[in-house]
């Protein structure tokens, strides 16, 4: 029988510390207001929002070359390249073959997804059903972004600024038959378009304007058009509703309680909504992984640098039982469960 298991794993995330008080002095806040609502103290940026080298494609290199080494392999054995992310450094193309690119690999397929905060649950997901198939035998699967270069630094954005983070994480998935090796269990995946504008970048796109109206007209494309836009509350209510019913469908599909759990990985979105489940389900401070107090919201790379993180301190050991949760845009939602 085929496995699913992790063979490699790392992240990066840009030298470049910005805290709450550094945010304060760009827009009318302060730590406390920040921390109250999102449970976040610092995030990274890169040093200069208009770098063309440091980009999101050149995070997910770092992070993979870091997940390469961990795995003991090097870019040619990698057949099939899955990068999630909301913030390429084109519109088109997609990061996957920029990244195929700089690591060097063969001309291997290179798969771009677009779920935002799900992104990483549903390129883990994908990744899994080549490796099940017999398709693929080891896969780099990606999640990377760079907001600091897309976030309004004024009190009009400042409900969505203060929360987002760069940085990237990676995991080499490699096709098995050691009876011994971790292996995926089950997955997820769910969404709900009718909340698109709940929580959306509005332009460019073909429904808002492309780049002829920006050459044309660019005093009439707003900021509203342009910066990320969130219903906080909105969003929030459905995470809490979303997040319990993900968790309990990946762990009934492989016949797991809450209990079996080892480790529980959220999307780290907002530090409320972690506690939330977490209060919910019981799990006691050790079966929970939270960095978003260093990181903020890094979207799709959340997940793997958090997982990362959490495996290079010593809280998940081969053989645990790991839970992977997210919920964002789209409305997207969905969970992996799987033995590391």
């Amino acid at each position: 029988m085929i496995k699913s298991t992790i063979k490699g794993i790392g992240f990066y995330v840009p030298d470049n510390v910005v805290t709450n008080d550094d945010l304060a002095k760009l827009m009318t806040t302060n730590d406390e207001w920040i921390t109250e609502r999102t449970g976040i103290k610092e995030r990274r940026h890169r040093k200069n929002r208009n770098d063309s080298q440091e980009t999101t494609a050149y995070l997910g290199f770092k992070a993979s070359e870091k997940a390469l080494k961990n795995a003991g392999l090097t870019a040619k054995d990698i057949d099939y390249i899955i990068f999630a992310t909301l913030s390429p450094d084109y519109y088109f193309p997609g990061c996957g073959v920029l990244l195929q690119d700089m690591l060097g690999c063969d001309t291997i397929g290179a798969l771009d997804v677009r779920n935002q905060c799900s992104g990483f649950v549903y390129a883990m997901s994908v990744a899994n059903a080549f490796i099940k198939s017999n398709t693929y035998k080891n896969i780099l699967v990606v999640g990377a972004e760079i907001h600091s270069f897309g976030l309004d630094f004024s009190d009009e954005g400042r409900g969505v600024s203060v929360i987002f983070g760069d940085g990237a994480g990676a995991i080499v998935l490699s096709a098995t038959e050691d009876e011994n090796a971790g292996d995926i269990l089950s997955f997820n995946m769910h969404s709900e378009g009718k909340y698109a504008d709940e929580l959306c970048t509005q332009f460019p796109g073909s429904k808002f304007g492309w780049s002829d109206r920006m050459r044309k007209e660019p005093e009439n494309v707003t900021n509203k058009e342009v910066y990320p836009i969130m219903n906080g509350n909105f969003v929030f209510k459905h995470a809490v509703t979303r997040f319990p019913e993900t968790m309990q469908e990946a762990l009934e599909k492989a016949g797991k309680t809450i209990e079996d759990l080892d480790m529980f990985i959220p999307h780290q979105a907002n530090l409320r909504i972690a506690q939330f489940v977490q209060q919910k389900f019981g799990l006691p401070d050790e079966k929970i992984h939270n960095n978003i107090q260093k990181y903020g919201n890094t979207t799709a790379a959340s997940i793997p640098i958090a997982l990362s993180e959490a495996i290079e301190e010593g809280k998940i050991k081969r053989g645990d039982l790991v839970l992977l949760s997210a919920f964002g845009s789209g409305f997207t939602w969905g969970s992996v469960l799987f033995e590391y």
